[in-house]
């Protein structure tokens, strides 16, 4: 079962203050006004964000992503990015009760990251690369979500071909998103270096392949050709990007055709 996040509010009553503001350059829609409570400021709380499973086995990709490298990514990598926010977040409780999307906004600070930054988005990158892949999945995609894919790429090959030169030409570790352009009104393709994640430029992200080689190299080796080519062949899911599309659209007129397709 998936654990959830849990973001305590912290207990003592103060509000963000401006040395905070400063630090971070936090937007005023995340400005966040703690509760008051009775408990001094010294009492521990000990939970904070919560490792989520993946939605399948971990043998249930198989044999495209074996259940050893899901057991090694999640279950060490992932979990290692849990584990150093929260120990990071352990030592102030100014960023308590911020959800883990505004978390990553802030603590990218206008291009400025702070030090929970990397594992605040690698927690967040990761748990939308698991939900972007699912057992049977590739294949295309169908009705509207395959529409507004060749409306905004000419075909869907052109997409899968423009996904491909993405993944092959960023340079170093690092992910590849199909993304919903606020402003463009359109799907698009973006790399990100490191843990750099597209919500921080206002895109809202339709799937993404993680790009570090710790993600493929027990299956693949040094083959990131073939692991891009099986994602996209095998793994990728256009259930939960139709979902996340559908999503997209209470934010962005689309126009048509409306996702998805009766």
């Amino acid at each position: 079962m998936a654990s959830c996040y849990f973001n305590p509010i912290p207990t003592s009553s103060h509000l963000i203050s401006a040395d905070l503001s400063t630090k971070f350059k936090i937007p005023k829609l995340l400005h966040r006004k703690k509760r008051f409570g009775a408990l001094s400021r010294s009492s521990k709380i000990t939970a904070y964000y919560g490792l989520k499973t993946p939605p399948y086995e971990h043998d249930a990709l198989e044999p495209y992503m074996s259940k050893k490298t899901i057991d090694i990514h999640w279950g060490e990598h992932h979990r290692n990015f849990i584990e150093g926010l929260n120990k990071q977040l352990g030592k102030d409780d100014i960023l308590y009760g911020y959800t883990l999307d505004e978390l990553v906004k802030v603590t990218y600070n206008n291009g400025n990251p702070s030090a929970e930054f990397n594992n605040a988005a690698e927690v967040w990158n990761h748990d939308f690369f698991w939900e972007s892949m699912q057992p049977g999945g590739g294949d295309m995609p169908i009705l509207g979500l395959l529409q507004q894919i060749e409306k905004d790429f000419g075909s869907f090959t052109n997409f899968k071909e423009k996904f491909t030169e993405a993944a092959l030409t960023l340079f170093g570790s690092g992910w590849v998103w199909l993304v919903l352009k606020r402003e463009e009104k359109q799907l698009a393709i973006v790399k990100t270096s490191n843990a750099i994640c597209p919500i921080v430029w206002g895109d809202i992200p339709i799937i993404n392949l993680d790009l570090w080689e710790h993600a493929y190299y027990l299956d693949y080796k040094n083959d990131r050709a073939e692991y891009v080519n099986v994602f996209l062949n095998h793994l990728v899911s256009w259930n939960a990007a139709t979902e996340r599309l559908t999503w997209g659209e209470a934010f962005v007129n689309l126009g048509e055709p409306k996702i998805p397709v009766a």
